[in-house]
């Protein structure tokens, strides 16, 4: 049997291809499609086969550009309703791929239609070799249950408890685990960053695993969720009819600096993709920046929305294209353009450049001994819950979607998160909205904490 992990990690999400005999499977493909082609011809076998866990909310799957180009069924649970040529899977579906045996396995919780796929690998032994979870059942976590229209977070999570006690529990301690997501996902709480794990670890270790009583259980996984972005639920749209192919989205056209600077006077949205650093010494007034080195895609989408036209800034063609095609992994597929010839282009026409100040942790330590300074923190709340500085306000980014913080416009504003990459985001959208005077906090909170400054858990001030 060959198996392989194919793990996105800007998206901390896992596919998969396993193959016996010249046959293959595909579970859970991401939207750009040619890794599997290639990874099928490298080891001379053909994809037949396509599954799919769930209606995955946090990306838009390629599995309707991957059938179409390979001829391959595509298997997904019958709750799912899909409108895709389709096999609908119900509970102990059962297919044979080469000496593989693949056995589908109803789990709904995460959704109403999640399914695990049960994997032995006959060759060897008739007893379970491994189970792809999809979302049910994550390292160290469970998924979460707020993702349909049709059941209420607690009837799912009731689902949920009985998916994993009825059935994936009752698996071998040895069988190994291969979820859909690690750390970082937001389909899931407290993930760990390991790429495997087995039924035996995750029985003695996750957490939500350790929760006796079904009531309990409910109680925990409806508490204190994450925030759910909105473009969640119009990505599971698009995956239950099938996301059209990469090659059929339009080609993208270059932007004169006049003609950005008119988009920004309507309104519209300039997306900066290069680093802080670069962003900080200087952009477009009123652009956004989300560098491409973190969860790019993921906040572009949380923050701007799939209906977003952005034009792109980048310091290279290169730049451009990836940002596009991560953009498209989550569904954000009407880019307006990109700036032709990026910030340089600007600079050239005439046009101001703003700056973004930034303060090392050791300066503002100092600057709040006295009046004068704010501090905004804008980590999600169980990182705030485990310490913060003293005195600073708090608004998750995930918030700036709805409305930036209600805090004094005329202080000195001092932004941080856990090391840097979300504060330049938060400190980009502060001056957009109109905040005159920003400051980046470099390095972060690690920072803050590694300067061994100190540190409360005092209940936040919340803006």
């Amino acid at each position: 049997m060959h198996f392989e992990q194919f793990y996105l990690g800007c998206l901390a999400h896992a596919s998969y291809m396993l193959a016996s005999e010249g046959e293959a499977v595909v579970v859970d493909p991401q939207r750009d499609v040619e890794i599997y082609l290639k990874a099928a011809e490298a080891n001379q076998v053909s994809i037949r086969h396509i599954f799919e866990t769930h209606l995955h909310a946090d990306f838009v799957s390629g599995h309707r550009e991957l059938a179409s180009r390979t001829g391959a069924n595509i298997y997904i649970g019958a709750e799912a309703e899909a409108t895709f040529p389709h096999v609908a899977v119900r509970d102990g579906f059962k297919l044979p791929v080469g000496k593989i045996l693949i056995t589908a396995l109803e789990t709904p919780g995460h959704t109403p239609e999640s399914m695990c796929l049960v994997i032995t690998d006959e060759e060897k032994s008739l007893s379970p070799w491994a189970v792809l979870t999809g979302d049910t059942l994550f390292l160290g976590d469970v998924g979460r249950p707020d993702l349909s229209k049709r059941n209420s977070p607690a009837q799912l999570a009731g689902m949920l408890y009985d998916s994993l006690h009825n059935k994936v529990l009752k698996l071998p301690d040895d069988v190994l685990v291969y979820p859909a997501h690690g750390a970082g996902s937001l389909c899931g709480r407290n993930l760990r960053a390991e790429r495997s794990s087995t039924i035996g670890t995750e029985r003695l270790t996750n957490y939500a695993l350790q929760i006796e009583s079904r009531e309990e259980f409910i109680k925990q996984l409806t508490s204190n969720l994450p925030a759910r972005p909105e473009y969640f639920l119009q990505d599971a749209e698009i995956n239950r009819s099938g996301a059209s192919a990469l090659a059929d989205l339009p080609g993208l056209p270059p932007v004169e600096p006049a003609e950005l600077k008119a988009v920004l006077a309507e309104g519209g949205i300039a997306l900066d993709v290069r680093a802080g650093e670069e962003f900080a010494a200087g952009h477009v007034p009123g652009s956004v920046n989300i560098a491409l080195s973190g969860q790019f895609a993921s906040w572009a989408g949380a923050l701007l929305g799939l209906a977003a036209r952005p034009v792109f800034i980048a310091e290279s063609q290169e730049a451009v294209v990836e940002a596009r095609m991560r953009l498209a992994r989550v569904g954000l597929e009407d880019a307006r353009g990109y700036l032709k010839g990026g910030i340089a282009a600007w600079s050239d026409a005439g046009l101001p450049l703003s700056t973004l100040p930034q303060i090392a942790v050791e300066a503002l330590s100092e600057r709040l001994q006295g009046p004068g300074v704010q501090v905004l923190d804008v980590r999600r709340e169980p990182e705030w819950e485990a310490g913060h500085i003293a005195g600073a306000s708090w608004w998750p980014l995930d918030n700036f979607k709805v409305a930036p913080p209600e805090i004094d416009r005329k202080l000195p504003i001092a932004v941080h998160c856990k090391g840097g990459y979300r504060s330049m985001i938060a400190c980009s959208l502060l001056q957009r909205a109109g905040f005159q005077n920003v400051i980046n906090v470099v390095g972060g909170f690690d920072a803050w904490q590694q300067a061994k400054l100190p540190v409360t858990i005092e209940k936040p001030v919340i803006v």
